[in-house]
Parts: structure tokens; sequence; C-alpha cells
């Protein structure tokens, strides 16, 4: 089977694969690249094309691209498009012939190169589950990446394990677990590993140990959301990794009935068991769900006990007290059996994560603990303040210190007191000519008026020297030391404040168990 782009994007970008346009930090357009010619007179005759904010995108300067290329932006001609497009008649009636052509080149779909625009641009990036979470189609408010990355680790989520998730809404912690636990595709599997002597001399193939693959189980209660994800799943290339299933977690638990076509189940053909190592359960009442996250069935007196709390139910139908529990011949626990289990709920009110605590507590889970996750990114630069920084990239041309404000006030004040008084000689000098008086012009008024054209010109050009003067200065000194570190908050960040509620389950300890570690470390025995 092919590849998903999420796991291997490969070094340049293919046909009928998810890229990523990266329009700026904060906005990524998804599409599938596709190399089809135009088909019908609805196309672009450049192809299947990419319209953005930025400019349009044919897929044809996108295809085979090194991932992170800048792709510049195309012309595309848009007005003869359409089957039924109306004639662009002259004053005179008829439609010139010109223009006729150009509609029927549009119309017959022929493919047409691709002109480079005179401006826009994006950047082509592979998705990743972190890009994707920012692009996705929002169904339903999603698990960002501060979050869900800081689960993952609470979570000790590792190739080969197999994730329960319950709540799975738009999918974006369901691609980010398909990655922390994909180790191999389990179509690839070999069926004989090794080629062992058998006791007479003869060879015979010794099957090797099955390999557990990495799974995620993820459920959803509302059907359309369901079905939206499980679409674009199968269209990312992880259907073999994550398998959707529409149910009530709260009445139905969370083992299932083994697929047809799946080579994953060894299970019997009756119930498929996810033998689950972690759990995240985002749900509106995770407490409801914790009565099948167990290693037995539980007794009708557990049942009642963990109904006992006076906090109404958020689902009428999934009473405890109402519901038949399993008995032990029927029940399948849906947890791995030889080793711990690892859980955590997403919830937003500190109501819901007491009445989660309480009923951990009573189903024996150990090392609960709450986190609240308060993300923030700091941006860290060197700030560089003074006059003596004008002109100069990433600086700020203010005044550091009162003395340099008050020099800077001088010069200034002294230049237009300088400015004023020439031009007052100036037109001192205006006036005795009207006048009349040659014999009256006194040298010094001449030597004034030069002075005044002198000054002025001076004047003029006093700020693109003194800007002249500090770029030939700053090229001498080691502006990357300079400066004070500072460092401010991101304004906006893209999290979901909400509690998380961690705990772990131990592997059922058995009387076998106990009489294996008495036998190897001989604690307990006495000494004969």
């Amino acid at each position: 089977m092919a590849p998903s782009p999420f796991l291997d994007p490969g070094p340049t970008s293919t046909s009928n694969t998810l890229a990523l346009l990266h329009l700026k930090r904060d906005l990524l357009v998804p599409t599938v690249l596709s190399s089809a010619p135009p088909t019908s007179a609805d196309d672009y005759a450049e192809g299947k094309v990419t319209n953005t904010r930025f400019g349009s995108f044919p897929h044809s300067t996108l295809l085979n691209q090194p991932w992170g290329t800048q792709i510049l932006a195309s012309k595309v001609d848009t007005g003869s498009r359409g089957s039924k497009t109306k004639k662009r008649k002259r004053d005179g009636g008829d439609t010139p012939r010109c223009i006729e052509e150009d509609g029927e080149e549009f119309k017959g779909g022929k493919n047409q190169t691709a002109v480079t625009a005179r401006s826009g641009f994006v950047h082509l990036i592979p998705p990743t589950p972190e890009a994707w979470t920012l692009s996705l189609p929002h169904r339903t408010q999603v698990v960002y990446t501060p979050d869900y990355s800081y689960i993952l680790q609470r979570l000790r989520a590792r190739p080969g394990d197999c994730i329960i998730e319950a709540g799975a809404g738009s999918g974006s912690f369901t691609h980010a677990a398909a990655r922390a636990v994909f180790n191999g595709y389990p179509d690839e599997e070999p069926s004989i590993s090794t080629i062992e002597p058998a006791q007479n001399g003869t060879t015979a193939p010794t099957p090797k140990r099955k390999k557990r693959y990495g799974k995620v189980y993820s459920y959803e209660f509302h059907a359309p959301r369901a079905q939206q994800l499980a679409s674009e799943l199968r269209g990312h290339g992880l259907a073999s990794i994550v398998r959707v299933t529409n149910r009530d977690v709260y009445n139905d638990g969370f083992c299932l009935p083994p697929l047809q076509t799946s080579s994953f189940s060894t299970e019997a053909p009756s119930t498929l068991t996810p033998q689950a190592d972690c759990i995240f359960l985002d749900l509106p009442a995770p407490w409801l769900a914790l009565k099948h996250l167990t290693r037995s069935a539980l007794s009708p007196s557990t049942l009642h006990s963990l109904s006992s709390p006076s906090t109404p139910s958020p689902n009428p139908t999934s009473n405890l007290t109402t519901q038949t529990p399993p008995t032990p011949s029927t029940f399948q626990s849906p947890l791995n059996p030889a080793q711990p289990t690892r859980l955590c709920t997403f919830s937003p009110c500190i109501e819901q994560v007491q009445r989660t605590i309480s009923t951990l507590r009573h189903l024996s889970w150990h090392e609960i603990d709450m986190v609240e996750i308060l993300h923030k990114r700091l941006d860290v630069r060197r700030e560089r303040v003074g006059l003596a920084e004008e002109g100069l990239r990433g600086a700020n041309a203010s005044a550091a210190t009162v003395e340099e404000a008050v020099h800077r006030l001088r010069e200034v004040d002294g230049r237009a007191k300088l400015f004023h008084e020439l031009q007052m000689e100036a037109k001192g000098e205006d006036v005795e000519e009207k006048e009349g008086g040659e014999g009256k012009k006194e040298e010094g008024s001449l030597r004034g008026k030069s002075k005044f054209k002198v000054e002025a010109e001076a004047a003029r050009l006093s700020k693109q020297r003194r800007l002249e003067s500090i770029k030939a200065k700053a090229e001498e000194r080691p502006l990357f030391k300079e400066g004070r570190l500072l460092h401010r908050t991101e304004p906006e960040l893209k999290t979901h404040t909400s509690y998380l509620v961690f705990a772990v389950l131990p592997r059922a300890w058995t009387k076998e168990d106990e009489e294996r570690c008495q036998k190897t470390w001989g604690r307990g025995v006495k000494d004969s």
C-alpha cells in the first residue's frame, strides 16, 4: 500500500497526495494535488487550480517540487470558462473572431502552460499533525499541539502501542496519535521469518513472533462527524492504522466486532478487544465510560457506589443504576493484560474533574494527577535603543538617555534658529534692493546672503549625511552583541485551556504471578 504523506511524505510532492500551502504563520490551505488535464468547459485551461488570497496556483506548478519550495502565483484566465458562457458582443452585434477562438480554446479543454504572475507566492510544505491541526476543517473544538504533545508524552505512547480515543471530533489528536504509535503497516508483515533445523535433520519453517503494530481505536458518538473523519483518514493513507467507530461508549463500551478484511485482528470472531495501552477520553462525562475500562467485570454493588454522587448525568440514557452489568463469563476487557494502562481525560470544568477522580479511585486507578496547561511562547530578541541607531534595521531610533535627548533637542533648536536668522537677513537684503540703493549694500550683507545659502543647503542635507555616517560606522560594529535581551509573550496562541486528569491502572496480579515471584526471589520462604 502507498505510504501515508503524514508518515513518509518523500522528498518531493507527488500527484494524488495531500499538500499544504503555507500562506502565513497561522494560515495554511490543504489541497490534494492532481496532474489531470482539463476535461470539461468548467475546468481551468491550466488544469486543477487552488485559489488563495495571494493568487492562483495551478497544480502543475506544485507537483514534483521539493518540500519547502517557494511557489510563485500564476495568471489564470477565468473570463472564458463555462459551457454556457454568454458571447461578448460589440456595438455592431457580432462577437469578434479572436474572442470566439479564445472561448473555444477553453471549451475544448486544451491544457495550457501556467504563466507566472507579477506578485504573490506561497510555500509548499508536507502534511504533519501540527500543520494539519492549523488547517483542518473545524467540526468541533480541537485539541491543539501544546495539549496533545504533552498528553502523548504522559501516556508514554510509543511505536507498537494501541490507543483508545473517545470523542474523535475533528481528528486533530487522531493524526498525532497515529504518528506516535506507527511502526509499520499490518499488510506488510511476512508470513515466514526464519528457517531452523528440525530434530530429524530436515529444515522446517518457524514462524516469527508476531509483530504488534500500532493501532488507534477512535470512537465518535456523532455519525456525520465519524463518517467525515473516516473519509479524511482514507484520503490521508491512515485507514490501516486508525479504526473509526460510531458508538456511544457510555452504554456500549469499547470492544468491537472484528473487520472481515482486517489482518490485524487475531482474536476470536465474536469480539475484538483493542488491548489498549493508552486511553484518551475527550467526553462530556468521562466517568460514565470508566466502568468499561476495567480488567474484570464490576459487581452491582460497585456500580451502585459509582452512581451515588449527586452530580446529574449529561446523558439520561447512560444512568449506571439502570444498566445491566456484564457477567464475569461474558465480560471482555479492552485493556492490555500484559502491562499497565495509562489514561488521560480532557475536561473544561473542575466539577467534571472531581467526578472523574472520584470514579477513578473507586475503580482502583493509581497515580491520579490533574494538570492544567498554560502554554506561552516567548519572543526573545535584542533591542538596540539610541539616536546613534537611526536608519539601522532592527533598532529603536529613540533617545536612550536624557542627555542624548537634550543634546538632540539643542541641535534641532540651534539649526532652526540659524535658519530663521538667515531667512530674515535675506528678506532684509531683498527690501534694500527694491529701494534702489546699490551703494547702500554692505559687504557684510552680501556675505550673509551667501552664508544663508550655504547653511540652508547644509541643513537640508544634514539628516541624509547623518544616516550615511551611522551606516558607515555600523559596518565596523558587532551589532549581534549589542543591545538588551528582551522577551515578550505571544499575544495570540492557539490552545485550549482545560484540565487533564492522568491515572495508571496496574496489570492484574494473579496467584501464579505471586508464586513465580516467591520462587524467583525467595521472599517469605523460610530457609530449610
